[in-house]
């Protein structure tokens, strides 16, 4: 008698994006914060702000002593000619200058402690509720004068379709290695719209990140949903020093414009995703990003990378 082996049911897609003609507005189906008041430094407002908008910002987490650790780190990648040749780097679509350089916390041992500091893991993971790993981590340059911009997205559209993220667990650090003026092209969001998912149109090519990460024409919201969310939410864009952070939520809709001021702006971007949120196949049928863009094998707590 022959034997029956039953296939391994597909994750089911709650956030389908990529596969109709026409985009969808629907209702998030995850919670935002995880944890309690009393699993770390956010007590109940600063927790429910988190709720409400999907983003923090603090001007002073880190000390100068740290800060110059971490410039220097900037500027010697930045002038290294073998980091431009690697796999981890993303050259501007018009020019040789670097984009961004990705899995930096692999890469560098100044990046690897900045994500394992206790500083971001206290709040990470209580608005997470429990420990994480890095899923992404990356350094933006945005240079003077020809630094170009990042359109409109929501990062969870990209990691749920290409990556396999099940769910909204998972949340993104930016610490300002310079500063962020109104003029040089800043992170720009969208308070509140992490509350809703917007699909995109346009099916997922093989490869796809070859050309996203350098310039992004698919994933992207349509002008009409885009141009609703900020009418009901309105448009921030968190400026400061050297130094500053913001953390926001993976599904809240972000961008920046081009910088033509002479003055640099360059962030690290730091990833973090609760260890019960893996990634499975990729809901777009597509082969995965290669794990420096996006982990699914190194599972290694935050915390542990020390």
């Amino acid at each position: 008698m022959q034997q029956t082996i039953e296939a391994t049911p597909r994750t089911v897609d709650r956030y389908p994006s990529r596969v109709d003609a026409q985009p969808h507005v629907s209702a998030r189906a995850d919670p935002v914060v995880y944890g309690r008041p009393d699993q770390g430094p956010l007590d109940q407002s600063v927790l429910t702000q988190y709720e409400d908008t999907g983003l923090l910002h603090f001007d002073a987490l880190f000390g100068a002593q740290d800060l110059a650790q971490w410039t220097d780190e900037l500027d010697r990648l930045r002038h290294d000619e073998s980091v431009k040749s690697s796999p981890q780097a993303i050259i501007e679509p018009d020019s040789r200058d670097l984009r961004s350089i990705f899995a930096v916390h692999q890469t560098s041992d100044v990046m690897r402690r900045l994500a394992a500091h206790p500083k971001l893991l206290d709040i990470v993971e209580q608005i997470l509720g429990g420990p994480v790993y890095v899923h992404q981590s990356r350094i933006n340059y945005k240079g003077g004068f020809r630094g170009k911009e990042f359109y409109w997205h929501s990062d969870f559209e990209t990691w749920h379709v290409e990556d396999g993220l099940p769910a909204m667990r998972t949340l993104s650090c930016s610490i300002s290695l310079t500063e962020n003026t109104p003029y040089n092209g800043p992170l720009m969001l969208i308070p509140g719209s992490h509350h809703r998912f917007v699909s995109c149109v346009g099916q997922t090519p093989a490869d796809h990140y070859k050309a996203s990460l350098r310039r992004q024409e698919l994933g992207v919201p349509d002008d009409d949903s885009l141009a609703k969310l900020v009418q009901d939410f309105g448009l921030i864009a968190p400026t400061g020093p050297a130094g500053a952070v913001t953390m926001f939520e993976c599904n809240v809709m972000h961008g920046s414009n081009s910088n033509i001021t002479p003055m640099p702006r360059s962030n690290i971007f730091i990833v973090y995703n609760s260890l019960e949120n893996k990634p499975v196949d990729p809901f777009c049928g597509q082969a995965p990003r290669p794990n420096h863009i996006a982990e699914r094998e190194d599972f290694t707590p935050a915390r542990a990378l020390v």
